[in-house]
């Protein structure tokens, strides 16, 4: 059995949790694979929203990221790439993914951030990269666990470049 790679980074305020969703987005840029799951799991205002909108701001969203707490799913399209980011809150599990177009969403050139996984765990696990955001004393801390190979080659070059900061 293999040994889940991990990071944990010290979110001090919401310019640090955007900060590590560009980090993110450039390790993702750098070397994920062009399928990739990625569960963004924490409290209610713990951040994951905000991660999202740095990493997608760093792949190149310019118009304004809008969480998908109300469509369930909002797409990004960058160049040959789609960014599905999901919320899986309102979900009562795993058969209400079809509704969604869960298999759709799956496709090559398609890469999938989703927050709330805990909703559907059977189907969260098969994340490449699980990232969990926590309240931490006045600010959060963020622990992501690599699960696949390419989760592993994601979560190296992330470490690397958070290393440098």
């Amino acid at each position: 059995m293999r040994e889940p790679l991990r990071l944990t980074v010290a979110l001090v305020d919401e310019f640090a949790t955007r900060r590590a969703g560009a980090r993110l987005a450039g390790a993702l840029a750098a070397v994920a694979p062009d399928t990739l799951f990625v569960t963004l799991g924490g409290e209610l205002g713990s951040g994951k929203t905000t991660l999202a909108r740095g990493l997608l701001a760093a792949l190149g969203v310019d118009s304004a990221v809008r969480s998908p707490s109300y469509t369930l799913v909002e797409s990004y399209t960058l160049g040959q790439r789609v960014v599905h980011h999901l919320d899986w809150y309102r979900l009562a599990g795993p058969d209400e993914l079809d509704g969604l177009g869960w298999r759709d969403l799956c496709g090559a050139g398609q890469w999938l951030l989703v927050e709330w996984p805990e909703r559907v765990p059977a189907v969260a696990a098969s994340a490449d990269l699980a990232v969990a955001l926590a309240y931490h004393g006045e600010g959060r801390r963020l622990d992501a666990v690599s699960r696949t190979p390419a989760g592993d080659r994601v979560l190296e070059r992330w470490q690397a470049d958070t290393a440098l900061e």
